[in-house]
C-alpha cells in the first residue's frame, strides 16, 4: 500500500515554488499549473498532491520522510532559502535533532502549516 497525503494549501504557486525550488519535489504531471484543482508533485519515492479545493478547515497535514543524508539535506535546504525563524523555540524545525527513539529528525513547515517530518535512524553501531 502506498500512502499519497493530500495538503491544503492557501496559494497553490507560493506551495508549487517552495516544494520544487527548496524541497526537490519536481511535478509529477509537468502541464499541470496552478490553476489547477489539484498539482502532484514527486520526490524519488515521495508523492504527495496539493489542492486549494477542500473544505476551509483542511490545513495542518503532517508527513513522515524517511532520509539517509539529514545533515547534508538539511543544509541544502537552508542553503536554498529555507527559513527556519517562524519557530524558533521548536529545536526540531532548527535542525536535525537525535530524537530519544533512535531517529536523527528535523520538521518543515510550509507557508500553508503542513509539516514534513524527515527522519533518518540512527545506527545502533
Amino acid at each position: 500500500m502506498k500512502l499519497i497525503p493530500l495538503f491544503k494549501v492557501r496559494n497553490m504557486q507560493e506551495a508549487i515554488d517552495f516544494y520544487t525550488k527548496v524541497l526537490d519535489f519536481k511535478q509529477k504531471y509537468p502541464e499541470e499549473t496552478a490553476d489547477d484543482p489539484v498539482v502532484d508533485l514527486i520526490n524519488d519515492g515521495a508523492e504527495l498532491q496539493l489542492t486549494e479545493h477542500e473544505s476551509e478547515t483542511l490545513y495542518g497535514s503532517v508527513v513522515n520522510i524517511p532520509v539517509t543524508d539529514i545533515d547534508e539535506r538539511f543544509q541544502c535546504y537552508l542553503d536554498r532559502g529555507l527559513n527556519i525563524s517562524g519557530k524558533p523555540n521548536s529545536p526540531v524545525h532548527q535542525g536535525p535533532v537525535d530524537q530519544t527513539w533512535g531517529a536523527r529528525e528535523f520538521y518543515v513547515t510550509d507557508p500553508s502549516g503542513n509539516t514534513l517530518r524527515f527522519r533518518q535512524w540512527i545506527s545502533s553501531e
